[in-house]
């Protein structure tokens, strides 16, 4: 099959939806297909040694969101002759946004199946960046309009499909959870972590991701307060960057959370998983994401999981068997952390780690197979 892989954010952005988009363009052509990437210009330069081919129209940076690139594909001249000598059998968009539009116009014009994933709660989003109510609920309203436009619509979650229903989208939704990268700890990866950033040997809590205040990572602060007051020794780790660093840093001087390790933006995945294994627990208080690729990779390197009660991540979740559920309260979370840490025996929290490993990351391989069956059948592909 030829696919067309429609997204707003790819190389070199790193977010969630670019990932597992470079992960289905990284993972088709093994199987035999060509992959071709639909997305704004991020960057030029030498792009060589991939799989799947970047098909990139003139981008230029989004105003409310400067690391994101945006602009209108049938404006530019050498995209539109680039992409008029490709006619995939299948275009799948991971956007509502000017890459999903034009993944609209494509399939219209080809007369080839759409298939469209909800990635995000886009209504949070909108409502951060424009403090707009009114405005939040237009571009609400133009995203379940372009789901309505696809020949079938995907989501990550459970909690996902909640979201789009509570946008006003009635039509069928099937479940397509994201993948992990599966692959065996290695001993000397942790030590390389431990040694670069300076850790003890007291428990780490450790949160990776975007340092964004969208993931509520004030509630990890607020618990490490709480923690400190009991008198509770841990370290606590951020892996990661993001605009709201500066104050996150100033908020955990106003509760007085203690010393926390900001590594900043990690592009070795090896340091990655040394870190994931040096921690004790994994904190993702999140109720933004509509999955969390983070808990299965934490969960690949054997460490549990702290998530916050109705969360998407919570649903791969077995309180107290392969990870804890909170409620979203720092003394819910602490409690969790307390009970891990310090109430557990070794040989019950080893098992949790076990549990973890074994039931909660889905192989990218198995993720492909239901992907690659789906595609051949609404492509009418042998």
């Amino acid at each position: 099959m030829r696919i067309a892989l429609c997204t707003d954010s790819f190389l070199p952005i790193i977010d969630g939806v670019g990932r597992v988009c470079h992960e289905y363009a990284t993972r088709l052509p093994k199987r035999g297909h060509e992959c071709y990437v639909i997305t704004p210009m991020q960057a030029t330069g030498f792009r060589g040694n991939f799989p799947f081919e970047i098909v990139d129209f003139a981008g230029v940076k989004t105003p409310l969101a400067s690391q994101y690139k945006s602009g209108v594909a049938t404006m530019d001249p050498h995209y539109l002759e680039r992409i008029s000598h490709i006619r995939p059998d299948i275009i799948h968009a991971h956007t509502p946004g000017p890459a999903g539009m034009e993944a609209i116009r494509l399939a219209e014009k080809w007369g080839v199946p759409l298939i469209g994933t909800f990635h995000s709660k886009y209504y949070d989003d909108f409502r951060r960046y424009t403090k707009s109510e009114l405005l939040s609920n237009i571009g609400v309203r133009l995203v379940v309009n372009f789901f309505e436009r696809c020949d079938e619509v995907w989501t990550v979650s459970w909690n996902a499909a909640e979201t789009l229903r509570s946008y006003g989208y009635m039509g069928a939704i099937k479940l397509f959870r994201n993948g992990c990268s599966l692959r065996q700890p290695d001993p000397s990866f942790e030590k390389a972590a431990r040694e670069k950033y300076r850790l003890s040997d007291a428990p780490i809590l450790l949160y990776a991701g975007q340092i964004d205040r969208k993931k509520n990572l004030g509630r990890i602060i607020e618990t490490a307060s709480v923690l400190r007051k009991k008198g509770r020794e841990f370290q606590l780790v951020f892996a990661g960057k993001g605009a709201d660093e500066e104050a996150l840093r100033e908020y955990a001087k106003e509760k007085d959370a203690g010393e926390i390790v900001f590594t900043g933006h990690i592009s070795d995945v090896s340091l990655l998983d040394g870190l994931y294994m040096a921690a004790s627990l994994f904190i993702f208080p999140s109720l933004y994401d509509t999955a969390g690729l983070v808990i299965g990779e934490a969960a690949v390197m054997g460490t549990p999981s702290v998530v916050v009660r109705t969360s998407a991540p919570a649903e791969v979740i077995k309180n107290g068997h392969n990870g804890f559920i909170a409620i979203d309260q720092p003394n819910s979370i602490a409690e969790a952390i307390e009970k891990y840490l310090f109430t557990m025996s070794e040989e019950e929290r080893q098992q949790i780690r076990k549990n973890a490993r074994e039931e909660i990351p889905l192989g990218w391989d198995a993720i492909m197979d239901e992907v690659e069956s789906r595609y051949k059948k609404l492509a009418r592909c042998p």
